[in-house]
């Protein structure tokens, strides 16, 4: 069974716990800068928005770099990158439509969510349950379900009220 993040926006505080436990799993240090999930501050409206790598199935990072270095964990299905090959091109940064891969100037290579091997220290962190760590069917039913629900409540193509 596969298991992505599924993130509730509306439960996050902006605690930033989740940046924390993810620098410190990656890096040993409390740094939310070399954190892979970002927590976005939306100052106008104060709301706070956790995101990362959504391991999409099109994988256009994977598919962008020239050296193979992106590859998929056949056990939690992220994708993952080798450091010892990866040259530090950035070409998969660019790729990326959600800008979730990014370059570490340190090491001058990329870093991108994988999952923490299947134990993501940013969902076990996350005090208010705004980032969990699902089954990958139950959030495409949810997406699903969202979806119908709002063409639902459009109106029909040609009904000009």
């Amino acid at each position: 069974m596969q298991k992505s993040l599924h993130i509730d926006p509306a439960k996050c505080t902006g605690c930033l716990q989740c940046e924390m436990a993810c620098s410190y799993e990656n890096y040993q240090v409390f740094n939310p800068a070399k954190s892979r999930i970002k927590v976005f501050d939306f100052h106008h409206t104060g709301r706070k928005v956790p995101y990362t790598c959504t391991q999409c199935d099109e994988a256009w990072c994977l598919h962008a770099c020239p050296v193979e270095a992106i590859k998929v964990d056949a056990a939690t299905g992220a994708k993952v990158v080798l450091e010892s090959v990866c040259v530090g091109c950035k070409v998969c940064t660019i790729a990326c439509p959600f800008g979730t891969v990014n370059y570490v100037q340190e090491t001058g290579k990329v870093q991108k969510c994988d999952l923490c091997d299947g134990n993501p220290a940013c969902a076990e962190a996350c005090p208010t349950g705004a980032i969990t760590y699902v089954d990958a069917d139950w959030t495409g039913l949810e997406k699903m379900r969202q979806w119908a629900h709002k063409l639902d409540n459009q109106p029909a193509a040609g009904n000009a009220d």
